[in-house]
Order: C-alpha cells, then structure tokens, then sequence
C-alpha cells in the first residue's frame, strides 16, 4: 500500500464495489435477552463467546449498490494507486441532525491496514462541516469486527431494532455525538 486517498464515489464505482467480498469470520456476537414482566420492559445485550469460528457471507448485489447510491448524501470510495479498497455511504439519519451509515465495506483482503479508519475519519469529517449534530453506525449482532471497530472509533451503542434485517436478525446502533 502506498496511499490511502477518499474521494467521493462516481456511479462508474458501483460495479466493482458491488463485487467486494464483504465476508468476515468471528469469534463472538452480542446476544440479546429481554423481558417483559409486571410492566417492566429489561434488554440486556452480552458478549458471548462462539464455541468455535463464525465464517458470514454477506450477500449484497449491484442493485443494493444501486438502491444506497439513489439515497446518498455522501458515497465515498477509499482506494490506492486506482485500485478500490472500500466504500462508506452515509444518508440522512431518521432524526434531525443525524447521519446514517448502513454500507461500509473494506474489501476483505485489504482490511487490517486502516482503510476503514480513514474511510470513517472522511466520513465524520464531512459530517461536521456539513453541520450534522451526530452520526449512527448500524451492524448485526453477530458482526463482532464491526461492532469492535465502531467501539475503537469511538461510537457508542445507542439502541438495537429487533429483526430489523431482512433476515430478521436485530441490528444494533452505534452513535458518536459530534462537536
């Protein structure tokens, strides 16, 4: 690697972006446990470790590319020397003031080496100056890199949707207030 640079995503990128393998394997999930007794609702999520290696495959087409670069407010592509590394678009949050990341994707052979990090970095930085009060990270509870990635990062977890995923696995949210 020479040189991580960001630039925004042209509508020429979203053919090789949608080829990325966005795979990843772990070791651990947030399990989520609720209940709902005497008119007290109680969510408590824990780190559980897997009894063995979790290899995910997530399935994503160039219509899904397609679908998140009609929303977008800022698509940007990562890449070094012409070659693309990975991509993070963030649209309007549901709440005023809020960005929403839901595609963020480093190419599997090129994670580990930062481009994630810059990517993000990028991302937040267009956030301020753009005026926004806070940015929301979402994942699956089984995504164990992401979820310690956006922790390294410095968002926090802020809320969960069950069977939010078309899979109707529970997603959980990560926010960073920006100042």
């Amino acid at each position: 690697m020479s040189k991580i640079t960001v630039r925004p995503a042209a509508s020429s990128d979203l053919d090789s972006l949608s080829a990325f393998d966005l795979g990843y394997s772990t070791d651990y999930v947030w399990q989520m446990q609720a209940s709902d007794e005497n008119g007290q609702v109680a969510v408590e999520f824990r780190q559980v470790r897997l009894p063995r290696s979790m290899r995910v495959t997530v399935p994503r087409d160039a219509q899904h590319l397609a679908a998140a670069w009609a929303k977008r407010v800022c698509f940007l592509v990562a890449e070094d020397a012409g070659q693309r590394l990975g991509y993070l678009n963030l649209t309007a949050g549901p709440a005023p003031g809020a960005g929403w990341i839901a595609d963020f994707a480093v190419e599997r052979r090129f994670r580990r080496i930062g481009v994630g990090s810059v990517l993000l970095a990028a991302a937040v930085q267009w956030a301020r100056s753009s005026g926004l009060q806070r940015v929301i990270l979402e994942t699956q509870t089984k995504n164990h890199p992401a979820i310690s990635f956006a922790q390294k990062n410095g968002f926090v977890h802020c809320g969960y949707n069950d069977r939010y995923y078309s899979n109707q696995e529970v997603a959980l949210f990560f926010g960073m207030v920006l100042k």
